[in-house]
């Protein structure tokens, strides 16, 4: 018995039967469980979860991190375990709010689990067995009616009206209609109408069927595969923070080295030598960055879930806002998923519906009039949609649900929205009889009475080539019938024609009734239409230099006819996952970056797309709802999944959920991760120069302050700078973090994904500002020490206050500075100078413990620090406001610069 056949659909009904060796009585029970211990159970592996300590412990693994670690345990070992342990008390902090943010861990696996039923009805031994789902295996026979999950991948051999919805594995938004014929070709899975899958659910009519996969051979278990074998991705943000790490480290090492040869070189003792390397190493390290990047991200997503889009995993704020290109699943996420009459046609008249989805808000515009009284002929149009019709339509919760075939409710919208009560009408004409859609036939038919005249009318409704055939139309009427059926099939809707026949006493519906001579009534066109706010988020996204790519598994003339309705432009076209398929994989990187939109796709092309965006250098995010989309989504750069109608699956692949299931959302999160990104660039901008500043300062004390008494005299200890990398400028920085979106955010181009987070501008702004901070460090310093000490002051007394002057310069330059960095092009008055809320308190703040620095007991002691006059004060500040003319013309100079090279 082989059950491991991948084109079951290509089996014939006997075929299968005899390949896996059961018949209509089922297994017998004794075989069940021989299959079962040699296929293993109908169950998707987990994968194995991570415990807390290990999430815990993935915080940390970060080179930056591990920088910091070593200048603690280096500092500790040295005797300064203040320093040490504060250094370390940052590192645990920065872990515990990452911790905090991942702590709800992947469940995909876990969610593909859940979509698979606890039971299931089988024959075996001839008789009907309730059994768990997961004792299912190849050659149980099963039964299937409406409302139930697909529990395994299913041939069938027995269909009645059977419709199950695949839209989570394929794509498709409307349910899938099954048969029982045996397919000779190669076709995709949404194609496959002979097969039930795992994980579906059935929508209408009954079946019976032989599981040919169970577990992880069903297609719902490729995808489980997909996933567990997919990596997550590094994000450019944690790519550009390693590289930048690295570099320091390097830097740090090189210039430590240096430094504690100089040293060494001008008398220091070898213990005074590599304290001096240690300090340098403290200075020029910038502990507060972790933090700071952490905290900026965290704000980011709370600000993003004001925006109705939830984060799961924190660098995924700032990879959104550098995307370059969004793969965009249609079902659901540009679409709403729920089917839409468009437009509606006799050979009289014809009309057009406003509004999207179930929801009866919208207008019918008959022949281009609004508002106009509905004709006869569509007013009897609309009565045959809502007669020869199944489904049901209600409010509930203020959501328009339909109950029932997604083409029937569609149906019953459009007679909503011309003025047509469904209810009504359904009173008025009671059902006495039907003949269930078959794909045999392609048609319905229903026949009714008509409680005022008590005579009976036929209704029927079906795909127009049939129904035309029935009617009693005239070539001429015929021929335009088909030429309006054409035009509307190439703008991707889905056309039924209706026809009725009416009878003077009673009748019977029966196929000799409907088989000719009926009255052609007209036409419906439905398509799942684009969200009514996609098409204005999508022009955002090419304003922002973002390509869209629409990726489905719709059919290819649907897709085309939605990307064409919101500018979705290919140059190439569209293609199908057939051709995908025959594509080599050199040639797929080559074709993905022209063609943007892709029909009739399967989850793995999904993944190969992705994959062949980003060999292109793409920074790719997939958005999707739906368990195709899983395996793509946790490849690409930045998930994004819907909130309401996405799978369990989707959600826990993704690393962005969007709350309101809405596309245009995308735009907003992208908005708001470019400005996290600008204001993490801030932040840099504003961090790295004081860092680098203390590192010359040291620099040049240890190459060219005298040794005095056997003391090296420096303008600042490694514990004050530590004061000023962690206290001051960490509290400065976070209100960056606040600064609001610069107003050409979204006409900027993505920035290039290899570009470094220490760009061009970081270095440059980085050494000017460095400078500044050096020569204020150092003269400021030397100003006062040689001033108290030709005074009489002894040289320890000096020092103190020099040092705490010093400190206090820099403090108030960073403050000074910190206004400029609000914007890094524009003056603090053009963004407002009151616009960004917190700037002012963390000032207030600042100035607050800095005074407590100088005056403070607990504080001289435990900083070196020593009070100071109020002439002092004035002399730190006027030292530190030097870097405001010096920054303004340098911002004046660039930005003309600027002007002219866009001349």
């Amino acid at each position: 018995m082989n059950a491991t056949k991948l084109d079951w659909y290509k089996y014939g009904i006997e075929d299968t039967f005899d390949t896996l060796e059961t018949s209509l009585h089922g297994l017998k029970i004794s075989e069940a469980h021989s299959r079962l211990e040699t296929f293993g159970p109908n169950q998707l592996p987990e994968k194995k979860k991570d415990t807390l300590w290990g999430l815990l412990f993935r915080q940390i693994q970060n080179p930056l991190i591990y920088v910091l670690i070593g200048s603690a345990i280096l500092a500790v070992v040295m005797g300064k375990i203040i320093d040490g342990f504060v250094v370390l008390g940052v590192v645990i902090i920065n872990a515990l709010i990452g911790f905090f943010q991942e702590y709800r861990s992947s469940k995909e696996i876990a969610a593909l689990k859940k979509m698979v039923p606890d039971t299931t009805i089988v024959i075996r031994d001839g008789h009907p067995q309730t059994i768990q789902s997961s004792e299912l295996v190849p050659g149980d026979i099963i039964s299937l009616e409406s409302g139930d999950k697909v529990p395994a991948d299913i041939r069938l051999f027995e269909v009645h009206s059977f419709k199950v919805m695949e839209a989570a594995l394929t794509g498709e938004s409307v349910p899938s209609e099954k048969t029982v014929d045996t397919i000779a070709d190669n076709v995709p899975l949404g194609d496959r109408k002979n097969i039930t899958f795992s994980g579906t659910a059935v929508a209408s009519g009954t079946a019976k069927g032989i599981v040919v996969q169970t577990g992880i051979a069903t297609e719902l278990g490729k995808i489980n595969t997909m996933l567990m074998e997919t990596p997550d991705p590094e994000t450019p943000l944690t790519r550009s923070i390693s590289r930048v790490a690295k570099s320091l480290t390097v830097a740090i090492l090189l210039v430590g080295a240096v430094l504690s040869g100089i040293a060494l070189l001008r008398g220091y003792p070898v213990a005074d030598a590599i304290l001096a390397s240690i300090t340098l190493a403290v200075a020029a390290i910038p502990e507060g960055i972790p933090a700071i990047i952490t905290i900026a991200l965290a704000i980011g997503v709370r600000r993003m879930a004001n925006r109705k889009s939830v984060i799961r995993h924190l660098p995924a704020v700032e990879t959104l806002g550098s995307t370059t290109v969004i793969c965009s699943d249609k079902t659901g996420t540009i679409t709403k998923n729920e089917m839409t009459v468009r437009d509606v046609w006799t050979l009289h008249n014809e009309g057009h519906f406003t509004g999207t989805g179930y929801d009866p808000a919208g207008n019918l515009v008959v022949n281009e009039y609004s508002n106009s009284d509905v004709p006869d002929d569509l007013q009897e149009l609309f009565i045959a949609g809502i007669l020869c019709n199944d489904a049901y339509l209600r409010n509930k919760n203020e959501k328009w649900i339909i109950e029932g075939d997604p083409t029937e409710g569609a149906l019953l919208t459009s007679a909503i929205k011309a003025g047509i009560q469904f209810d009504n009408i359904r009173r008025s004409y009671p059902r006495n009889g039907s003949i269930p859609f078959e794909s045999g036939h392609k048609f319905m038919a229903t026949i009714h009475i008509h409680t005022q005249t008590s005579g009976n009318v036929i209704f029927l409704k079906g795909a127009p080539e049939i129904v035309i055939e029935r009617c009693n139309l005239s070539s001429q009427n015929k021929k335009a019938v088909l030429e309006v059926v054409s035009h509307f099939a190439q703008d991707g809707k889905r056309v039924l024609a209706f026809a009725k026949k009416e009878f003077n006493g009673t009748a019977t519906v029966d196929f000799d009734n409907v088989r000719d001579d009926l009255h052609f009534i007209g036409l419906q066109a439905m398509i799942d239409p684009p969200r009514e706010e996609v098409k204005t988020a999508i022009n955002k996204c090419h304003n922002a230099g973002i390509t869209v790519k629409m990726i489905t598994g719709d059919h290819q003339t649907t897709a085309a006819a939605i990307g064409a309705d919101l500018n979705i432009i290919s140059p190439q076209g569209s293609i199908s996952g057939e051709h995908l398929e025959r594509m080599s994989e050199a040639e797929l990187t080559e074709f993905a970056s022209s063609i943007n939109i892709f029909a009739r796709v399967a989850p793995e092309h999904k993944l190969k797309l992705v994959s062949a965006l980003q060999k292109k250098g793409e920074v790719v995010a997939m958005t999707g709802d739906g368990v195709n989309d899983a395996p793509a989504l946790k490849k690409a750069d930045i998930g994004v999944a819907m909130g309401i109608t996405g799978t369990d699956v989707s959600r826990d692949a993704a690393d962005i959920i969007l709350t309101d299931d809405n596309f245009a959302s995308i735009v907003a999160a992208v908005e708001e991760g470019r400005r996290v990104y600008d204001n993490l660039i801030k932040s840099l901008a504003f961090v790295l120069p004081t860092n680098f500043g203390e590192a010359l300062i040291l620099l040049a004390a240890v190459s060219f302050f005298p040794i005095i008494d056997g003391v090296p005299l420096l303008p600042m200890s490694p514990v004050q700078i530590l004061w000023i990398n962690l206290v001051a400028t960490v509290s400065l920085a976070l209100p960056l973090a606040f600064e609001a979106k610069e107003s050409d955010i979204m006409n900027r181009m993505p920035r290039k994904p290899g570009e470094p987070l220490l760009n061009r501008f970081v270095i440059f702004r980085t050494v000017l500002v460095a400078l500044i901070i050096t020569g204020t460090g150092i003269g400021l310093f030397l100003h006062v020490f040689i001033r108290e000490t030709d005074a009489g002051v002894a040289n320890s007394i000096a020092t103190a206050k020099a040092q705490t002057m010093a400190v206090t310069s820099i403090v108030f330059l960073q403050i000074f500075y910190l206004l400029n960095c609000r914007s890094l092009q524009r003056s603090i008055f053009s963004i407002g100078v009151f616009s960004n809320k917190t700037i002012l308190p963390g000032i207030l703040i600042l100035v607050i413990l800095q005074v407590g620095f100088v005056y403070l007991p607990f504080m001289n002691s435990l900083f070196g620090s020593s009070p100071v006059d109020l002439y002092s004060w004035l002399e730190s500040i006027l030292f530190g406001a030097v870097v405001l003319p010096v920054i303004t013309l340098e911002k004046w100079i660039r930005n003309t610069l600027h002007k002219k090279m866009l001349r």
